[in-house]
Protein backbone atom coordinates (compact mmCIF):
# COMPACT_ATOMS: atom_id res chain seq x y z
CA UNK A 1 0.00 0.00 0.00
CA UNK A 2 0.90 3.63 -0.32
CA UNK A 3 3.33 5.25 2.13
CA UNK A 4 1.23 8.14 2.63
CA UNK A 5 -2.95 8.36 4.40
CA UNK A 6 -5.60 10.91 3.76
CA UNK A 7 -4.37 12.86 7.04
CA UNK A 8 -0.71 12.94 6.00
CA UNK A 9 -1.08 14.18 2.03
CA UNK A 10 -4.15 17.03 3.94
CA UNK A 11 -0.99 17.86 6.10
CA UNK A 12 1.22 17.85 2.93
CA UNK A 13 -1.27 20.51 1.31
CA UNK A 14 -1.34 22.71 4.24
CA UNK A 15 2.62 23.15 4.13
CA UNK A 16 2.02 23.75 0.82
CA UNK A 17 -0.35 26.84 1.16
CA UNK A 18 1.79 27.96 4.58
CA UNK A 19 4.41 28.25 2.71
CA UNK A 20 3.45 29.85 -0.63
CA UNK A 21 2.20 33.00 1.88
CA UNK A 22 5.86 33.09 3.56
CA UNK A 23 6.91 33.57 0.25
CA UNK A 24 4.97 36.43 -0.54
CA UNK A 25 2.19 34.45 -2.99
CA UNK A 26 -1.16 36.37 -2.38
CA UNK A 27 -3.09 33.11 -3.42
CA UNK A 28 -2.10 29.47 -3.77
CA UNK A 29 -3.63 26.28 -4.51
CA UNK A 30 -1.94 22.82 -4.53
CA UNK A 31 -2.71 19.03 -5.09
CA UNK A 32 -1.22 16.00 -3.57
CA UNK A 33 -1.77 12.50 -5.31
CA UNK A 34 -0.77 9.15 -4.20
CA UNK A 35 -1.55 5.91 -6.27
CA UNK A 36 -0.44 2.18 -5.09
CA UNK A 37 -1.66 -0.92 -8.46
CA UNK A 38 -1.54 -4.03 -9.41
CA UNK A 39 -1.37 -4.98 -13.46
CA UNK A 40 -0.89 -8.44 -14.80
CA UNK A 41 -0.89 -9.61 -18.57
CA UNK A 42 -1.29 -13.02 -19.28
CA UNK A 43 -0.80 -13.94 -23.36
CA UNK A 44 -1.28 -17.88 -24.94
CA UNK A 45 -1.50 -19.12 -21.27
CA UNK A 46 1.51 -17.67 -19.59
CA UNK A 47 2.10 -14.91 -17.73
CA UNK A 48 3.74 -11.84 -19.67
CA UNK A 49 3.89 -8.78 -16.86
CA UNK A 50 3.81 -7.96 -13.63
CA UNK A 51 3.53 -4.27 -12.62
CA UNK A 52 3.10 -3.10 -9.38
CA UNK A 53 3.21 1.07 -9.34
CA UNK A 54 3.57 3.09 -6.24
CA UNK A 55 3.80 6.73 -6.95
CA UNK A 56 3.07 10.19 -5.81
CA UNK A 57 3.60 13.97 -6.85
CA UNK A 58 2.45 17.08 -6.04
CA UNK A 59 1.19 20.24 -7.81
CA UNK A 60 1.13 24.18 -6.80
CA UNK A 61 -0.10 27.03 -8.68
CA UNK A 62 1.12 30.62 -7.13
CA UNK A 63 -0.40 33.61 -7.87
CA UNK A 64 1.21 37.37 -7.40
CA UNK A 65 -1.87 39.42 -7.63
CA UNK A 66 -3.19 38.54 -11.37
CA UNK A 67 0.58 36.63 -12.48
CA UNK A 68 0.86 32.97 -12.05
CA UNK A 69 3.19 30.59 -11.52
CA UNK A 70 2.95 26.36 -11.15
CA UNK A 71 5.40 24.06 -10.49
CA UNK A 72 5.56 20.13 -9.62
CA UNK A 73 7.51 17.69 -7.87
CA UNK A 74 7.26 14.15 -7.03
CA UNK A 75 9.32 14.22 -3.79
CA UNK A 76 7.38 15.30 -1.10
CA UNK A 77 10.14 15.81 1.82
CA UNK A 78 9.77 18.77 3.32
CA UNK A 79 12.86 20.64 1.71
CA UNK A 80 11.59 19.48 -1.72
CA UNK A 81 8.56 21.42 -0.63
CA UNK A 82 10.00 24.26 0.09
CA UNK A 83 12.34 24.59 -3.07
CA UNK A 84 9.01 23.49 -5.38
CA UNK A 85 6.40 26.68 -3.91
CA UNK A 86 10.29 28.59 -4.39
CA UNK A 87 10.04 27.27 -8.23
CA UNK A 88 6.39 28.80 -9.06
CA UNK A 89 6.67 31.37 -7.02
CA UNK A 90 9.86 32.66 -9.25
CA UNK A 91 7.51 32.15 -12.48
CA UNK A 92 4.91 33.78 -11.46
CA UNK A 93 7.12 37.17 -10.37
CA UNK A 94 8.40 37.30 -13.84
CA UNK A 95 4.98 36.19 -15.88
CA UNK A 96 2.55 38.96 -17.30
CA UNK A 97 -0.67 39.96 -15.20
CA UNK A 98 -3.51 37.87 -16.46
CA UNK A 99 -6.83 39.56 -15.64
CA UNK A 100 -8.90 36.10 -15.92
CA UNK A 101 -6.02 34.57 -13.14
CA UNK A 102 -6.81 33.54 -9.85
CA UNK A 103 -8.57 30.69 -7.73
CA UNK A 104 -11.97 30.20 -8.23
CA UNK A 105 -14.62 32.22 -6.36
CA UNK A 106 -14.70 31.13 -2.32
CA UNK A 107 -18.47 31.26 -2.12
CA UNK A 108 -18.19 28.29 -4.61
CA UNK A 109 -16.27 25.81 -2.68
CA UNK A 110 -17.38 22.88 -1.28
CA UNK A 111 -18.24 22.83 2.09
CA UNK A 112 -18.39 19.44 3.22
CA UNK A 113 -17.04 16.61 1.36
CA UNK A 114 -19.76 13.89 0.53
CA UNK A 115 -18.79 10.17 1.11
CA UNK A 116 -19.81 8.95 -2.49
CA UNK A 117 -18.74 5.36 -1.40
CA UNK A 118 -15.42 5.26 -3.91
CA UNK A 119 -13.51 3.56 -2.04
CA UNK A 120 -13.21 -0.33 -2.55
CA UNK A 121 -9.36 -1.75 -2.22
CA UNK A 122 -9.27 -5.27 -3.98
CA UNK A 123 -7.76 -7.94 -1.64
CA UNK A 124 -5.84 -9.66 -4.76
CA UNK A 125 -2.28 -10.82 -5.04
CA UNK A 126 -0.25 -10.94 -8.69
CA UNK A 127 -1.38 -14.52 -8.58
CA UNK A 128 -4.77 -14.42 -8.20
CA UNK A 129 -4.82 -11.71 -10.92
CA UNK A 130 -2.65 -14.23 -13.39
CA UNK A 131 -5.45 -16.88 -12.49
CA UNK A 132 -8.41 -14.47 -13.10
CA UNK A 133 -6.88 -13.00 -16.19
CA UNK A 134 -6.17 -16.86 -17.58
CA UNK A 135 -9.33 -17.76 -17.31
CA UNK A 136 -11.08 -15.21 -18.89
CA UNK A 137 -8.54 -15.91 -22.12
CA UNK A 138 -8.81 -19.42 -21.99
CA UNK A 139 -12.74 -18.89 -22.32
CA UNK A 140 -11.84 -16.36 -25.35
CA UNK A 141 -9.55 -18.95 -26.83
CA UNK A 142 -12.29 -21.88 -26.32
CA UNK A 143 -15.12 -19.90 -27.91
CA UNK A 144 -14.61 -20.65 -31.47
CA UNK A 145 -11.68 -22.92 -33.55
CA UNK A 146 -10.93 -19.91 -35.79
CA UNK A 147 -9.75 -17.62 -32.63
CA UNK A 148 -5.84 -18.84 -33.24
CA UNK A 149 -3.92 -16.00 -31.35
CA UNK A 150 -4.21 -13.29 -28.71
CA UNK A 151 -2.97 -9.86 -27.33
CA UNK A 152 -3.93 -11.32 -24.01
CA UNK A 153 -5.91 -10.53 -20.96
CA UNK A 154 -5.16 -8.30 -18.49
CA UNK A 155 -6.31 -7.39 -14.90
CA UNK A 156 -5.30 -3.93 -13.05
CA UNK A 157 -6.48 -2.42 -9.78
CA UNK A 158 -5.46 0.83 -8.13
CA UNK A 159 -5.95 2.80 -5.29
CA UNK A 160 -5.85 6.11 -5.38
CA UNK A 161 -5.82 9.16 -2.71
CA UNK A 162 -5.94 12.92 -3.62
CA UNK A 163 -5.88 16.07 -1.64
CA UNK A 164 -6.47 19.67 -3.14
CA UNK A 165 -6.52 23.02 -0.90
CA UNK A 166 -6.13 26.18 -1.49
CA UNK A 167 -5.85 29.59 0.59
CA UNK A 168 -9.60 29.89 0.84
CA UNK A 169 -9.16 27.80 3.64
CA UNK A 170 -10.17 24.74 1.65
CA UNK A 171 -8.14 21.42 1.91
CA UNK A 172 -10.42 18.30 0.89
CA UNK A 173 -9.61 15.20 -0.65
CA UNK A 174 -11.11 11.25 -0.88
CA UNK A 175 -9.53 7.76 -1.27
CA UNK A 176 -11.25 5.81 -4.72
CA UNK A 177 -10.40 2.43 -6.56
CA UNK A 178 -10.61 0.98 -9.95
CA UNK A 179 -10.61 -1.83 -10.86
CA UNK A 180 -10.97 -3.64 -14.38
CA UNK A 181 -10.24 -6.87 -16.39
CA UNK A 182 -10.26 -7.49 -20.26
CA UNK A 183 -9.07 -9.50 -23.10
CA UNK A 184 -7.93 -8.74 -26.85
CA UNK A 185 -7.82 -12.35 -29.26
CA UNK A 186 -7.78 -12.55 -33.34
CA UNK A 187 -9.45 -14.69 -35.32
CA UNK A 188 -8.28 -16.05 -39.00
CA UNK A 189 -10.48 -17.38 -42.02
CA UNK A 190 -9.62 -17.83 -45.26
CA UNK A 191 -6.62 -15.69 -44.92
CA UNK A 192 -8.28 -12.93 -43.45
CA UNK A 193 -7.43 -11.25 -39.77
CA UNK A 194 -9.70 -9.39 -37.50
CA UNK A 195 -9.12 -8.45 -34.07
CA UNK A 196 -11.18 -7.14 -31.12
CA UNK A 197 -11.70 -6.88 -27.73
CA UNK A 198 -14.26 -6.34 -24.64
CA UNK A 199 -13.43 -5.31 -21.30
CA UNK A 200 -15.25 -4.71 -17.64
CA UNK A 201 -14.54 -1.75 -15.17
CA UNK A 202 -15.72 -0.92 -11.85
CA UNK A 203 -15.08 0.80 -8.40
CA UNK A 204 -15.73 -2.75 -7.00
CA UNK A 205 -14.23 -5.71 -8.08
CA UNK A 206 -16.97 -7.81 -6.67
CA UNK A 207 -19.31 -5.57 -9.30
CA UNK A 208 -16.97 -6.60 -12.13
CA UNK A 209 -18.44 -9.20 -14.96
CA UNK A 210 -16.65 -12.55 -15.14
CA UNK A 211 -14.20 -13.61 -16.74
CA UNK A 212 -15.69 -16.03 -18.38
CA UNK A 213 -17.97 -13.31 -19.93
CA UNK A 214 -15.55 -10.50 -20.84
CA UNK A 215 -13.49 -13.75 -22.78
CA UNK A 216 -16.61 -14.77 -24.44
CA UNK A 217 -17.48 -11.01 -25.44
CA UNK A 218 -14.20 -10.35 -26.99
CA UNK A 219 -14.45 -13.25 -28.67
CA UNK A 220 -17.72 -12.98 -29.87
CA UNK A 221 -16.85 -9.60 -31.42
CA UNK A 222 -13.64 -10.68 -33.06
CA UNK A 223 -15.41 -13.86 -35.28
CA UNK A 224 -18.31 -11.76 -36.34
CA UNK A 225 -16.00 -9.52 -37.70
CA UNK A 226 -14.67 -12.10 -40.31
CA UNK A 227 -16.02 -12.34 -43.57
CA UNK A 228 -15.66 -8.40 -44.15
CA UNK A 229 -16.48 -6.92 -47.25
CA UNK A 230 -15.96 -2.85 -48.47
CA UNK A 231 -18.89 -0.91 -48.59
CA UNK A 232 -20.28 0.83 -51.88
CA UNK A 233 -19.87 4.46 -51.45
CA UNK A 234 -23.14 6.11 -50.56
CA UNK A 235 -25.34 8.01 -47.91
CA UNK A 236 -27.19 5.79 -45.28
CA UNK A 237 -28.15 5.99 -41.76
CA UNK A 238 -25.65 5.12 -39.57
CA UNK A 239 -25.83 3.53 -36.49
CA UNK A 240 -22.89 4.09 -33.70
CA UNK A 241 -22.93 1.27 -31.33
CA UNK A 242 -23.54 1.67 -27.52
CA UNK A 243 -19.16 1.79 -26.81
CA UNK A 244 -18.88 4.22 -29.92
CA UNK A 245 -21.56 6.33 -29.43
CA UNK A 246 -19.44 7.73 -26.22
CA UNK A 247 -17.25 9.42 -28.81
CA UNK A 248 -19.97 11.50 -30.27
CA UNK A 249 -20.57 12.54 -26.73
CA UNK A 250 -16.58 13.57 -25.84
CA UNK A 251 -17.01 15.42 -29.30
CA UNK A 252 -19.82 17.31 -27.59
CA UNK A 253 -18.42 18.20 -24.47
CA UNK A 254 -15.10 19.02 -26.11
CA UNK A 255 -17.15 21.99 -28.31
CA UNK A 256 -18.60 23.21 -25.02
CA UNK A 257 -15.80 23.04 -23.00
CA UNK A 258 -15.17 26.73 -21.66
CA UNK A 259 -11.35 26.64 -23.00
CA UNK A 260 -11.97 25.62 -26.55
CA UNK A 261 -15.07 28.76 -26.60
CA UNK A 262 -12.85 31.90 -25.54
CA UNK A 263 -10.28 30.58 -28.36
CA UNK A 264 -13.21 30.39 -30.49
CA UNK A 265 -11.83 27.14 -31.34
CA UNK A 266 -15.64 25.10 -31.83
CA UNK A 267 -18.04 24.55 -33.69
CA UNK A 268 -20.61 25.85 -30.81
CA UNK A 269 -19.83 29.12 -30.34
CA UNK A 270 -22.66 31.29 -29.21
CA UNK A 271 -24.95 28.51 -28.51
CA UNK A 272 -25.78 28.74 -25.43
CA UNK A 273 -29.68 28.89 -25.22
CA UNK A 274 -30.23 27.49 -28.82
CA UNK A 275 -31.57 24.05 -29.86
CA UNK A 276 -28.46 21.63 -31.25
CA UNK A 277 -30.38 18.24 -30.99
CA UNK A 278 -33.87 17.47 -31.19
CA UNK A 279 -36.10 18.17 -28.92
CA UNK A 280 -36.46 14.91 -26.98
CA UNK A 281 -32.95 14.63 -26.39
CA UNK A 282 -31.98 15.53 -22.73
CA UNK A 283 -28.25 15.19 -21.47
CA UNK A 284 -27.51 15.16 -17.84
CA UNK A 285 -24.47 14.57 -15.68
CA UNK A 286 -24.60 13.24 -11.64
CA UNK A 287 -20.92 13.95 -10.31
CA UNK A 288 -22.58 12.68 -7.00
CA UNK A 289 -23.56 9.10 -8.22
CA UNK A 290 -22.64 6.79 -5.83
CA UNK A 291 -19.71 4.56 -6.62
CA UNK A 292 -20.11 6.26 -10.08
CA UNK A 293 -16.50 6.14 -12.36
CA UNK A 294 -16.64 9.65 -12.78
CA UNK A 295 -18.16 10.54 -9.41
CA UNK A 296 -16.37 13.57 -7.85
CA UNK A 297 -17.68 15.63 -4.76
CA UNK A 298 -15.77 18.63 -5.92
CA UNK A 299 -13.84 19.58 -8.80
CA UNK A 300 -10.28 20.02 -9.72
CA UNK A 301 -10.59 23.84 -7.93
CA UNK A 302 -11.93 22.78 -5.23
CA UNK A 303 -15.70 24.33 -6.90
CA UNK A 304 -19.02 21.79 -5.25
CA UNK A 305 -19.86 19.88 -8.42
CA UNK A 306 -23.68 19.30 -8.64
CA UNK A 307 -26.10 17.28 -11.10
CA UNK A 308 -26.32 19.58 -14.16
CA UNK A 309 -28.78 19.47 -17.44
CA UNK A 310 -26.36 20.00 -19.82
CA UNK A 311 -29.10 19.32 -23.26
CA UNK A 312 -32.51 19.51 -22.30
CA UNK A 313 -35.36 19.41 -24.80
CA UNK A 314 -32.59 19.25 -27.42
CA UNK A 315 -31.43 22.97 -26.29
CA UNK A 316 -28.06 23.66 -24.89
CA UNK A 317 -28.51 24.36 -21.64
CA UNK A 318 -24.84 25.15 -19.83
CA UNK A 319 -21.33 25.36 -21.17
CA UNK A 320 -18.22 23.71 -19.30
CA UNK A 321 -16.61 26.19 -17.54
CA UNK A 322 -13.77 26.51 -15.02
CA UNK A 323 -12.79 30.08 -13.18
CA UNK A 324 -10.49 30.42 -15.66
CA UNK A 325 -12.61 30.23 -18.72
CA UNK A 326 -15.57 31.53 -16.71
CA UNK A 327 -14.18 34.91 -16.57
CA UNK A 328 -12.62 34.96 -19.91
CA UNK A 329 -16.30 34.56 -21.25
CA UNK A 330 -17.49 37.05 -18.30
CA UNK A 331 -19.59 34.10 -16.80
CA UNK A 332 -18.81 32.01 -13.81
CA UNK A 333 -17.51 28.44 -13.33
CA UNK A 334 -19.50 25.18 -13.44
CA UNK A 335 -17.80 23.46 -11.90
CA UNK A 336 -16.13 21.96 -15.04
CA UNK A 337 -12.60 21.88 -14.06
CA UNK A 338 -11.48 18.44 -14.94
CA UNK A 339 -14.56 17.35 -17.13
CA UNK A 340 -18.00 16.31 -17.07
CA UNK A 341 -19.05 13.18 -14.32
CA UNK A 342 -20.96 10.34 -15.08
CA UNK A 343 -23.26 11.50 -17.99
CA UNK A 344 -25.97 10.34 -19.22
CA UNK A 345 -28.37 10.56 -22.73
CA UNK A 346 -31.76 10.01 -22.42
CA UNK A 347 -32.63 6.56 -24.39
CA UNK A 348 -35.59 6.38 -27.08
CA UNK A 349 -36.06 2.75 -25.67
CA UNK A 350 -35.55 0.79 -28.78
CA UNK A 351 -33.18 -2.10 -28.73
CA UNK A 352 -30.19 -2.44 -31.37
CA UNK A 353 -32.47 -4.85 -33.28
CA UNK A 354 -35.51 -1.88 -33.08
CA UNK A 355 -33.03 0.60 -34.35
CA UNK A 356 -31.74 -1.78 -36.99
CA UNK A 357 -35.16 -2.63 -38.29
CA UNK A 358 -35.75 1.43 -38.91
CA UNK A 359 -33.07 1.03 -41.66
CA UNK A 360 -33.66 -0.24 -45.14
CA UNK A 361 -29.86 0.00 -45.93
CA UNK A 362 -27.36 1.56 -43.59
CA UNK A 363 -24.47 0.72 -41.58
CA UNK A 364 -23.91 -0.26 -37.79
CA UNK A 365 -20.30 1.38 -36.67
CA UNK A 366 -18.93 -0.95 -34.15
CA UNK A 367 -14.92 1.16 -34.01
CA UNK A 368 -13.68 3.92 -35.15
CA UNK A 369 -9.74 4.84 -36.40
CA UNK A 370 -8.18 8.10 -36.87
CA UNK A 371 -8.57 11.29 -35.58
CA UNK A 372 -10.86 13.05 -38.12
CA UNK A 373 -13.09 15.36 -36.20
CA UNK A 374 -12.42 19.51 -36.56
CA UNK A 375 -13.57 20.91 -33.74
CA UNK A 376 -13.52 24.03 -34.98
CA UNK A 377 -16.09 23.40 -37.82
CA UNK A 378 -17.57 20.14 -36.49
CA UNK A 379 -15.99 18.62 -40.07
CA UNK A 380 -16.15 14.69 -38.79
CA UNK A 381 -14.21 11.76 -40.99
CA UNK A 382 -13.15 8.63 -39.80
CA UNK A 383 -12.00 5.31 -40.87
CA UNK A 384 -14.33 2.44 -39.68
CA UNK A 385 -15.74 -0.86 -39.75
CA UNK A 386 -18.69 -2.76 -38.74
CA UNK A 387 -21.72 -4.37 -40.34
CA UNK A 388 -23.81 -3.56 -43.23
CA UNK A 389 -27.54 -3.74 -42.54
CA UNK A 390 -30.35 -4.71 -45.74
CA UNK A 391 -34.22 -4.45 -44.54
CA UNK A 392 -33.76 -4.23 -41.25
CA UNK A 393 -31.41 -7.29 -40.49
CA UNK A 394 -27.12 -7.56 -40.34
CA UNK A 395 -25.95 -8.81 -43.87
CA UNK A 396 -22.15 -8.97 -43.29
CA UNK A 397 -19.26 -7.23 -42.12
CA UNK A 398 -17.46 -4.36 -43.31
CA UNK A 399 -14.00 -2.41 -42.96
CA UNK A 400 -11.48 -0.47 -44.48
CA UNK A 401 -13.99 2.64 -45.03
CA UNK A 402 -14.40 6.20 -44.09
CA UNK A 403 -17.90 7.82 -42.58
CA UNK A 404 -17.93 11.83 -42.95
CA UNK A 405 -20.79 14.67 -41.99
CA UNK A 406 -20.47 17.48 -39.92
CA UNK A 407 -21.02 16.79 -36.30
CA UNK A 408 -23.58 20.05 -36.28
CA UNK A 409 -26.07 17.91 -38.69
CA UNK A 410 -25.60 14.50 -37.30
CA UNK A 411 -26.25 16.11 -33.66
CA UNK A 412 -29.43 17.73 -34.98
CA UNK A 413 -29.94 14.46 -37.01
CA UNK A 414 -30.22 12.16 -34.44
CA UNK A 415 -33.46 9.71 -34.81
CA UNK A 416 -33.28 7.68 -31.83
CA UNK A 417 -30.49 6.32 -28.88
CA UNK A 418 -31.06 2.83 -28.05
CA UNK A 419 -31.68 1.09 -24.56
CA UNK A 420 -28.85 -0.86 -25.02
CA UNK A 421 -26.69 1.47 -22.65
CA UNK A 422 -25.34 -1.64 -20.49
CA UNK A 423 -21.70 -0.89 -21.54
CA UNK A 424 -18.52 -0.06 -18.59
CA UNK A 425 -17.45 3.16 -18.36
CA UNK A 426 -18.17 6.71 -17.19
CA UNK A 427 -20.56 8.01 -20.05
CA UNK A 428 -24.00 6.12 -19.85
CA UNK A 429 -25.54 5.56 -23.53
CA UNK A 430 -27.07 3.38 -25.66
CA UNK A 431 -26.53 3.12 -29.85
CA UNK A 432 -27.20 6.33 -31.76
CA UNK A 433 -29.16 6.32 -34.88
CA UNK A 434 -28.01 9.51 -37.23
CA UNK A 435 -30.19 9.78 -39.95
CA UNK A 436 -27.21 10.44 -42.93
CA UNK A 437 -23.84 10.22 -43.53
CA UNK A 438 -21.36 9.79 -46.49
CA UNK A 439 -20.30 6.47 -46.74
CA UNK A 440 -16.53 6.47 -48.81
CA UNK A 441 -15.72 2.60 -49.61
CA UNK A 442 -15.83 1.07 -52.91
Amino acid sequence: MSRYDLSQLQNIVTALLDEARRQGATQAEAGVHAQQGLDVTVRLGETETIEHTNDHGLGISVYFGQRKGSANTTDLRPEAIRETVAAACGIARHTEEDPAAGLADAKLMIQEVPDLDLNHPWDIDAQQAASLALECEDAARAFDPRIDNSEGASVHTQNSLFVYGNTHGFVGGYPTTRHSLSCAVLATQDGEMQRDHWYTTSRLAGELESARSVGEEAARRTVARLGSRKPATTECPVIFKADIATSLMRALFGAIRGSALYRKASFLLNQLGEPIFPDWVNISENPLLIRGLASAPFDNEGVATRANQIIDGGVLRTYLLDSYSGRKLGMQSTGHAGGVHNARIENTGESLQQLMERIERGLIVTELMGQGSNPVTGDYSRGAAGYWVEDGEIAYPVSEFTIAANLRDMFSGLLAVGGDNHIPGSIDTGSWLIERMTVAGN
